[in-house]
């Protein structure tokens, strides 16, 4: 790993040579030279820091050299995959008393700086201020830049010189709309309007981008929606889920009456405000019930005032910052997963869970119908009745838990693992490539 100072000078892949090979050349190889972006990928904490981390592994897996170029929080990466860090303030977790006087020597600093004190969200901004001139001075080492929708100026800039795919997972519009949805105050919506300028900027920059791809066939019509632009001309590459982690776990029984979930509490896009109200109804008829969430509520919350208010708080187990290995052991032993959400792009949840053999009720959110298909339950969203309803019918059901628990692990190993997306990924490559070769 490398830090920004570090990256002036930085040497090629280990075990690459140092010579540039022309990218007609390298567009004929089996081997691509590819850069991935993420302005911020953390891990654990969203699905673009899962997509950074599987796809870069899928990549090498199918025989290519993947380096990715990330701002804080950096992605948790496969060995094989260099990470190249372009750190920025981090003003959002460090906050406005860490800046110095050197930070103010950068344009891209004063970007961040002043999103934040105004309110506004201008990582990307600055981040793709960064990649720029990262790849002004090494952008030779690659044959083709895969931006993670960051959906800066910048990348404009990084097309007009090479080859750039772009991935949209979702257009955030959805977010900033169901977020003012869900404010209940005038300056709540000024906040959440301010915080969502950025969105004209993503709308000016996918306009202009010549190579879009997106992970479902809900997000290709909402981007084209969103942005005003062609449905035809956005790729669709399903994301994939790691099937050899996530997998059923021999031995391991599951718990009786037990509930699971996966969500950013606070965010009004994932939907635990319905899977709390459904679960307080469910409690009435199954006294034993208990709910594992997946999340860390913000201290005096609407999660926590509501799980205060309808008293479920003794029958719900709060985890985070747990790992990979302690997910999928959750997994195995929960009767079965909810996933509640009002809108997913793809929806890694409902897919992991799938994929371990547990049977699922989920709402129709975004793409969740398409994850999910018929091997699952599936309800409306925003309805906490129906998610009660359906959960219910599924833990009076044993064999059909069992029949959808065995159906989700066959229909994610069909259509969703990272080897199916890293053969149509490389395939979408080598079009773009040939294009730019043309052009």
């Amino acid at each position: 790993m490398i830090n920004q100072a570090e990256a002036n000078s930085s040497p090629p892949h280990p075990g690459r040579s140092a010579e540039v090979i022309p990218i007609g050349a390298a567009a004929q190889q089996a081997s691509l030279r590819i850069c991935l972006l993420g302005y911020r990928s953390a891990p654990y904490g969203g699905g673009q820091g899962i997509y950074l981390k599987y796809l870069s592994k899928a990549l090498v897996d199918a025989g290519h050299r993947v380096d990715v170029i990330s701002g804080e929080p950096y992605p948790h990466l496969d060995p094989r995959v260099k990470l190249i860090k372009l750190p920025g303030m981090n003003i959002y977790e460090n906050g406005l008393a860490s800046i110095r006087p050197r930070h103010m020597l950068r344009l891209s600093n004063w970007a961040e700086w002043f999103g934040k004190l105004t309110g506004g969200f201008a990582e990307p901004l600055a981040f793709g201020m960064r990649v720029d001139d990262y790849l002004k001075r090494h952008g030779s080492r690659y044959d083709l830049v895969h931006d993670n929708q960051c959906l800066a100026y910048g990348m404009l800039n990084i097309q007009r010189r090479q080859a750039l795919v772009t991935t949209i997972h979702h257009p955030i519009s959805s977010d900033k709309m169901i977020a003012l949805n869900a404010a209940h105050k005038w300056w709540e919506k000024l906040l959440i309007r301010r915080w969502y300028h950025f969105l004209s900027m993503q709308r000016r920059v996918a306009r202009q981008l010549r190579n879009v791809v997106t992970v479902s066939s809900q997000s290709r019509k909402d981007i084209a929606l969103a942005f005003d632009m062609p449905e035809q001309g956005i790729q669709l590459v399903y994301n994939g889920i790691d099937t050899e982690v996530f997998a059923p776990v021999p031995g391991v029984e599951r718990r009786p009456l037990r509930l699971m979930a996966t969500a950013s509490a606070d965010a009004p896009l994932k939907g635990v405000r319905y899977l709390i109200e459904a679960f307080a109804r469910l409690l009435r008829q199954y006294p034993g019930l208990e709910l594992l969430l997946v999340s860390k509520p913000r201290p005096g919350g609407e999660t926590q005032r509501l799980i205060a208010k309808l008293g479920v708080g003794h029958a719900i187990e709060l985890v985070n910052g747990i790992s990979t290995e302690r997910l999928v052991r959750y997994y195995a032993e929960a009767t079965l997963v909810v996933v509640p959400s009002v809108y997913e792009g793809f929806g890694l949840p409902a897919g992991e869970a799938m994929a371990c053999g547990v049977p699922v009720v989920s709402t129709t959110g975004g793409a969740l119908a398409e994850v999910v298909g018929d091997a699952g339950e599936v309800v409306p969203p925003r309805n906490s009745l129906a998610l009660a309803g359906a959960v219910a019918r599924l833990l009076d059901d044993p064999a059909r838990r069992a029949q959808l628990g065995q159906a989700g692990r066959d229909r994610i190993l069909e259509k969703f693992c990272w080897d199916v997306c890293a053969r149509q990924m490389t395939s979408y490559y080598r079009d773009v490539l040939k294009a730019h070769e043309n052009s």
